[in-house]
């Protein structure tokens, strides 16, 4: 087996993906006293625990080692040919063109998502606790309806038809709209396209619980927008959550 092609680098290098033949070789890796946990064994975990009608790579093989610093974990899984909808990052730059066969299987995917029972948390309460009031501005919500979903629904994670979900090592419990939310906050620099989203999955995002859900990824993006990540969106991010609150988000949200 040959590796070959080009370099795929995850979040903060957490991660590298390159092409091994017929096979994706995905590499992890973390201080040896800090592997382990939800996101070290996610991939292994959604192969085992979702049914093969969500459509995702299949993994072939895993193996694990450490050296005197660090542990890493070796994944070899079904290789995709059809190119992400996004290349680059998670923030969509233009318009994405779906026939509505891919938006059917789309929303089937997730709603089949939803029926996995699990015990793995993508979105803590703690999380919103701390942070909710802080970059949105409004009380902090106890969230009642939580769903399994994928975690890091976003445009460099899906492929054009054949729909393919990609990167399934954050799955999980989460706020019910979630997943939509997080998916339409990345398509906020493309007004059809949010547009298209938010119709697709109206039945979600319309509802206490979906609004409630999406608030949360708003905030989470806040936070990540506050650190300097993807400044092209935070405009967009604070005007949607003003539309969905009323409320100014705190400024600075860093």
């Amino acid at each position: 087996m040959t590796a070959s092609g080009p370099e795929a680098w995850g979040w903060q290098g957490r991660t590298l993906g390159r092409r091994a033949d017929r096979w994706w070789l995905r590499l992890v890796s973390a201080p040896v006293d800090k592997r382990g946990g939800r996101l070290w064994d996610g991939t292994a975990a959604a192969d085992s625990a979702l049914p093969r009608s969500v459509p995702r790579p299949r993994l072939h093989d895993v193996t694990e080692w450490t050296d005197s610093t660090s542990a890493y974990r070796a994944e070899l899984s079904e290789f995709i040919a059809q190119p992400a909808l996004q290349a680059g990052g998670p923030v969509l730059t233009r318009e994405a063109n779906l026939p509505g066969s891919w938006w059917a299987d789309l929303r089937a995917a997730l709603a089949t998502t939803a029926t996995v029972a699990t015990d793995r948390q993508a979105v803590r309460q703690q999380w919103i606790d701390r942070n909710f009031t802080r970059f949105l501005g409004i009380p902090t919500p106890t969230i009642t309806s939580w769903t399994t979903g994928h975690g890091d629904l976003h445009w460099g994670n899906l492929t054009p038809e054949p729909l393919v979900i990609l990167d399934w090592e954050g799955w999980g419990l989460l706020p019910t709209g979630y997943d939509v939310g997080l998916l339409h906050a990345y398509a906020l620099t493309q007004s059809t396209t949010a547009a298209r989203v938010r119709a697709e999955f109206s039945h979600v995002l319309d509802t206490p619980e979906g609004r409630l859900g999406e608030l949360v990824a708003l905030a989470q993006l806040l936070q990540v927008a506050g650190r300097g990540s993807h400044p092209e969106l935070a405009p967009h991010l604070a005007r949607r959550a003003y539309h969905l609150t009323g409320t100014p988000v705190p400024t600075p949200a860093a």
